[in-house]
This record gives structure tokens, C-alpha cells and sequence, in this order.
């Protein structure tokens, strides 16, 4: 079991020193339309090495899906002792967008260098720019509409709630209390009414 884990963790660090022996620089180009592309891979290796550049729409494209960089205006060199191999991409077009990947004796791929080439339109840049200004400003105008009302509905919430707790008035607390006199003055007719029980009245 012990020498079959030590075979299996040879195996990984071989495979790993073969991946680190490709270098490849840059690792981004962002130009516009009409300038010069210069890639380089180079292998750690002093062995004699054959290096190729392949092309991918996108960097997790499988390898065999990859396609071979041809065409007028592509040009390799290769130079120095390390196997430094440059791809040259003159007059860059759209379409020159992707990832390239250079590889090393038909086994060994690099880690490849993307490459975006975007045309640069002043006019529809600016419509963007006002675009983002107005929508900022609407966004400032929306914030201060909704600002205001919350202020509005709170100031009416506390005139409702200041007039439920209003002081009643006092001036109607003794009305329909009067006194009937009875015809007559109020102490003046207290005699008749206060005769003894029995006694005849006046009007018998």
C-alpha cells in the first residue's frame, strides 16, 4: 500500500514539473482594432522543444476543441536557449478575440493569455455617460419624493394624535341643571310644600 501511495504521488509531481516548464506571458491583452500582439511561452527545459499556438473561444474550452493558430497575419519566431517561442498578431481585428495557448512537444499545454479586442465608440460612449447621469439624478429626485412623504405622513400622524388627546370644554358642563321655581319665587313657596303629612291643603 505505502509504495503503491508513493508511485501514485511520483506520478503527480511529474506531471507537475512537466506543466511548470511552460511559461507563458501576458496573461491579459486588452487593445483595440489595428495594433501589434506579441505572446511568449518559453520552457524551463535545455532539451530541444517544439512549440505550437492554439486558439480557444473561451479558457475552459477542452483542449481538443482547440484550433491552430494560421493565417497571414500570425507570425512565430522561436530564440534563446530556454525555447522562448513568440506569436505575433499584426493589424488586430475583432474577431482576433480569445484565449491562446502555446504547447510544448505535442503534451504540455500553457496557461494561456486572453485576448479582447474592442472597437472604441467615442458617440455611444457619451450615450452611456448621460445615460448613468440621468438615471443618478432620477434616483437623487425619487429619494427626496419618497423623503418628503414619509415626513408628510408622519407631521399628519402627530396632528391626529395631538387632537384624540384634546382638552374637553367646560363651558356646557352645567347646562340643563337649572332650577324650576315653580311659578313663583324659590323660598317664598317652600312653606306650602313643607306642611305636615296629613293637614289639609290650601285648595281643599
Amino acid at each position: 500500500m505505502r509504495w503503491l501511495l508513493a508511485g501514485c504521488c511520483g506520478l503527480a509531481l511529474i506531471s507537475l514539473s512537466a506543466a511548470l516548464q511552460v511559461i507563458q506571458k501576458p496573461r491579459f491583452y486588452g487593445v483595440k482594432p489595428g495594433h501589434i500582439l506579441i505572446m511568449r511561452c518559453s520552457s524551463e527545459s535545455d532539451k530541444p522543444a517544439t512549440l505550437q499556438w492554439y486558439k480557444a473561444d473561451v479558457y475552459d474550452q477542452k483542449p481538443e476543441e482547440r484550433v491552430e493558430v494560421k493565417g497571414k497575419r500570425f507570425e512565430y519566431s522561436n530564440e534563446g536557449v530556454n525555447q522562448n517561442a513568440f506569436l505575433y498578431i499584426r493589424n488586430t481585428h475583432r474577431e482576433d478575440s480569445g484565449v491562446y495557448f502555446c504547447k510544448m512537444n505535442n503534451d504540455t499545454w500553457g496557461s494561456g493569455t486572453e485576448v479582447r479586442v474592442v472597437r472604441q465608440d467615442v458617440t455611444k460612449a457619451l450615450h452611456f455617460s448621460r445615460m448613468k447621469d440621468g438615471l443618478i439624478i432620477f434616483q437623487g429626485l425619487l429619494l427626496a419624493v419618497c423623503i418628503a412623504a414619509m415626513l408628510l405622513r408622519k407631521h399628519t400622524q402627530s396632528e391626529k394624535s395631538d387632537s384624540v388627546y384634546e382638552e374637553p370644554e367646560t363651558d356646557h358642563i352645567y347646562e340643563g341643571l337649572a332650577i324650576e321655581t315653580c311659578g313663583g319665587g324659590l323660598y317664598e313657596e317652600l312653606s306650602i310644600y313643607a306642611q305636615a303629612e296629613g293637614a289639609e291643603a290650601p285648595w281643599e
